[in-house]
């Protein structure tokens, strides 16, 4: 059990601990969400012939096309490859919200037991919580 984790004789946790950790994820929780809200990031293709933006909520809010991007002596090949940028650009974007979103989000899935370090945060080892000390012994 780490240091700073009470446990009562009975074996019982610390409740008040237990329910501030809880609205400290909250609190830190609802702050990444805003962040994410308020966020933008950019995809591009053919070398900024194309940009797309999205914002941290994965939805497309811009495309912007070059005039350089038209050849209006070939129509039909230049539509083929600005809707091809188009696609290159939105498909950059979304990586990049996908890369922002797990930045501001993954560490509370590994809080609540999902990727990376399990158990709530301030109680890494506690029994039923998916903390290490839940791990099999192996026959014991």
């Amino acid at each position: 059990m780490s240091e700073g984790t009470n446990v009562e004789p009975g074996g019982q946790l610390d409740m008040q601990q237990l329910l501030a950790a809880a609205q400290q994820m909250q609190s830190q929780l609802v702050s990444a969400q805003q962040e994410l809200a308020d966020a933008e990031v950019e995809g591009s293709a053919g070398g900024g012939l194309v940009t797309a933006v999205v914002n941290g909520q994965g939805e497309l809010v811009d495309v912007t096309i070059a005039a350089e991007a038209i050849d209006p002596e070939d129509p039909v090949e230049t539509a083929q490859t600005v809707a091809d940028l188009v696609l290159a650009a939105v498909r950059d974007a979304y990586n990049a919200v996908g890369d922002l979103q797990q930045e501001k989000m993954g560490p509370f899935a590994a809080g609540i037991g999902g990727a990376g370090e399990a158990g709530l945060p301030g109680f890494p080892g506690l029994p039923g919580l998916g903390g290490p000390d839940d791990e099999p012994s192996g026959g014991q």
